[in-house]
């Protein structure tokens, strides 16, 4: 039986249909701990964890919603900003050396076409606050006209479900996503579902608590179901099928233009997990909120307290005896001046007497900062982190210094990130040896953002080649490979300060003097920093001129 036989006896029917959406059950069974902890997570991103605590009592005692823990994910987010990648692709031989540099100046163009940095964004608050943000690179026929381009979305933790206990997104045996859409749009594309779509067609899915009120009345779940093939010739292909209300949509493997190829040349799942804090036994992570909530529940109990005691200690109260005869109404009211009462001869402190309340001690403050300051320790939000360096320290480069020692944890962060990164511009290479058959034209920025230049790209020189014949006659071919390696630009203005005195202290030591050019080049050879390249080209062009 060949290969295209064996294709063919393994379509997607009702059969295949009602067994994925088993598997999709029994998957979303097994995620049910975490997506109760994503929903709690956002209620604590969003300062309303007492609503998570079950703190039920007098509307009047106090409920401080101290931020320490969102200033954390916060100053998290804006250092990841701050490190914003830079792109370079690598080949692996010199004959791919010319496709390599289009790669490094094309990619960062469709990257912003797309839209990435917004993306990358978002992706860094869902990372921080629920420990995974989860990239869908993939290829949308609708855009550029119907010519078609990349696209990169962000898949929330709801919405995606894999194998449970795999570590690796790739080796779950199916992935779906399930994604709610209306009605009478899919009835327009899709006539088949017409009289099909009642309200039980918006399946089980978790919700966020927010504010909006949504209706779903109008909406139907349509499954994404993505697996692999494993041919005969040992090739796996990833497949892909479109479900809703139990009725098949589309499916890859039953469309001879895909049956043997696969949904993606690459055969890879198109999602990347970029994730925080990983944990024994699944793709995702946990982030700040699942570290720092404890202390922040404690600091607001704490401050809870010591609001409850000022306020009790500055509102005075007392006690009245029974028999007084005091009117309770003038005694209450501020403003009168005469307070009458009645059937007393002689008025003192035997029938009222003010409650007194003793003010808590010291140590309650001491407790409270003891919390805030294992909240900075513990998320690493030191008051360094944020420019406040304190102990006489006044110097810029003092400052900065300080502040690059105590960032360890956020470059650790980001270089997790930038792997994470790094899968996906790979995939994205992947898309653009499918699909960029027709030449393109983009504006790549050199140095000068005013400037730059106009350059025609395509996929010929990421296509196989062929580099001979076996001894049995067999064709030899070959697939450009190519590493890609991402660059950190801090664009902060302390940084950029710093760039510039750097290029200065150069140029006052002479580095740029071209008789002093092979003494210049020896120095930056030990030397280490963002722009180096640039000037040691600079320095070898002055010496040529």
């Amino acid at each position: 039986m060949d290969e295209q036989e064996e294709v063919l006896t393994l379509p997607v029917g009702e059969r295949e249909v009602a067994q994925a959406l088993e598997t999709l059950a029994a998957y979303r069974r097994g995620k049910a701990n975490l997506e109760r902890r994503v929903v709690e997570d956002e209620r604590w991103y969003q300062l309303r964890h007492w609503d998570v605590l079950g703190a039920k009592g007098r509307e009047d005692r106090p409920q401080p919603t101290s931020a320490w823990l969102f200033n954390s994910i916060m100053n998290k987010h804006a250092d990841a900003m701050d490190n914003y990648p830079q792109i370079n692709v690598l080949a692996r031989e010199p004959s791919d050396e010319e496709t390599a540099r289009m790669l490094s100046a094309v990619l960062p163009v469709i990257l912003e076409r797309a839209e990435f940095e917004e993306t990358y964004s978002r992706g860094w608050w869902e990372k921080l606050k629920h420990g995974t943000a989860v990239y869908a690179p993939v290829w949308n026929s609708e855009l550029e006209n119907g010519l078609g381009d990349i696209e990169i979305g962000l898949v929330d933790l709801l919405n995606i479900f894999w194998e449970p206990g795999i570590t690796d997104i790739q080796k779950s045996r199916n992935l779906f996503v399930v994604d709610l859409q209306d009605r009478d749009l899919l009835e327009a594309e899709y006539p088949q579902l017409a009289g099909r779509l009642g309200a039980e067609t918006t399946g089980d899915v978790a919700e966020y608590v927010c504010d909006d009120a949504v209706d779903l009345s109008g909406k139907a779940a349509v499954v994404d179901w993505y697996y692999k093939r494993r041919l005969p010739s040992g090739r796996t292909v990833l497949h892909y099928a479109k479900i809703c209300a139990g009725q098949l949509l589309f499916a890859s493997e039953n469309d001879p233009a895909y049956a043997r190829r696969g949904w993606y040349d690459h055969g890879l799942y198109p999602f990347v997990f970029d994730t925080l804090f990983p944990e024994k036994g699944s793709p995702v992570g946990f982030g700040y909120v699942a570290l720092c909530k404890s202390p922040q529940t404690y600091i607001d109990r704490l401050s809870q307290i010591l609001l409850e005691n000022a306020m009790t200690s500055g509102r005075k109260r007392f006690f009245i005896g029974a028999n007084t005869g005091v009117n309770e109404a003038e005694f209450l009211d501020w403003s009168a001046p005469l307070v009458h009462v009645e059937g007393v001869n002689n008025l003192d402190e035997t029938h009222i007497r003010e409650i007194v309340t003793s003010p808590l001690d010291n140590v309650f403050l001491n407790v409270l900062q003891m919390k805030i300051d294992e909240m900075k320790e513990t998320s690493a939000n030191r008051d360094v982190s944020q420019g406040s360096a304190g102990n006489g320290v006044t110097a810029a480069a003092a400052i900065t210094a300080l502040q690059e020692a105590g960032n360890k944890s956020s470059r650790d962060m980001i270089a997790g990130s930038y792997r994470a990164y790094a899968k996906l511009d790979g995939l994205i290479i992947e898309l653009i040896r499918q699909f960029y058959g027709q030449s393109r034209a983009f504006r790549i920025l050199g140095p000068n953002p005013e400037g730059g230049q106009y350059a025609q790209f395509s996929n010929a020189g990421l296509q196989d080649q062929a580099v001979g014949q076996d001894s049995a006659g067999a064709l030899l071919v070959r697939r450009p490979v190519f590493d890609v390696q991402l660059q950190t630009q801090k664009r902060n203005p302390v940084s950029q300060a710093g760039q510039n005195q750097l290029g200065q202290a150069l140029y006052a030591a002479g580095f740029f003097d071209p008789a002093r050019a092979s003494q210049a080049l020896a120095a930056l050879e030990v030397m280490d920093f963002s722009g180096k390249a640039r000037v040691e080209r600079a320095i070898r062009d002055g010496a040529r001129a």
